[in-house]
């Protein structure tokens, strides 16, 4: 079983010294020359004098665009502490065990994908973003994910809708892609979503027996601490969805 997050929009700064971030000892390194590329180009955009409407930052966010500008140079800590925000809190990625968090990755505009332990500084980048340099992120990540991401057994995918956009399964791994959906009396809700996608993450990765393998065993293993419904794909090579009650 492998669990999808998206990143958190509020980040952990870093620690104020230790070693800065090396691209090439990140997951999936033959994503390096993309991440580099990336980076340089966030780099440069952060430095404008437009930065905070190219990054589509507010005014309180000015001191975190400009140290994008020294994301070379700056310490780098465990993403399993950099994520911060509603979805991680739930989660309590840093407390996992190691083999829980070995079954975790999060797909981000500036890395591409990460593990926890991967160790990176905190930066301000979205991949609703579109960046001089590679333009949309979505749709620039999109065929150099295709490349490296390919999970093995039941993908429990928990990305927001514009992390989703960055990797889209194809139609054997959608065959065994549950993508999870939260609901508030019959409808989708946002904010929520975050807290109990992070709760039932955690569930999942943490409850004792046989780690599910199917649609329908996750289904099972959810009802253990959720209301949940599980919902066929709804086209020919679509993934699976499962509807949460939010809480």
């Amino acid at each position: 079983m492998l669990v999808l997050l998206p990143p958190s929009e509020s980040k952990w700064a870093g620690p104020r010294r230790g070693t800065p971030v090396r691209l090439d000892t990140l997951t999936a390194p033959a994503l390096t020359a993309a991440r580099e590329q990336v980076l340089d180009a966030l780099v440069a955009a952060s430095a404008r004098a437009d930065a905070l409407e190219l990054l589509g930052a507010g005014a309180s966010l000015a001191d975190v665009v400009a140290a994008n500008t020294s994301l070379r140079e700056r310490p780098a800590a465990r993403a399993a502490q950099v994520y911060t925000g509603v979805l991680f809190d739930a989660l309590g990625l840093p407390s996992l065990p190691a083999a829980a968090a070995r079954r975790v990755l999060v797909v981000s505009a500036l890395w591409g994908v990460l593990s926890p332990r991967d160790r990176v500084p905190g930066y301000r980048l979205s991949m609703g973003t579109d960046l001089p340099g590679t333009g949309p992120l979505a749709a620039w990540w999109r065929p150099r994910l295709a490349e490296v991401l390919r999970p093995q057994g039941l993908v429990v995918d928990c990305r927001s809708a514009a992390y989703a956009a960055a990797w889209v399964p194809d139609a054997d791994t959608a065959a065994r892609t549950v993508a999870v959906r939260v609901l508030a009396g019959g409808r989708v809700v946002s904010h929520a979503a975050k807290h109990t996608r992070g709760l039932l993450a955690r569930h999942l990765l943490t409850r004792g027996g046989r780690a599910p393998r199917t649609p329908a065993a996750l289904a099972d293993a959810s009802a253990e601490a959720f209301e949940v419904r599980l919902r066929e794909p709804v086209r020919h090579g679509g993934s699976w969805t499962l509807d949460v009650e939010a809480r």
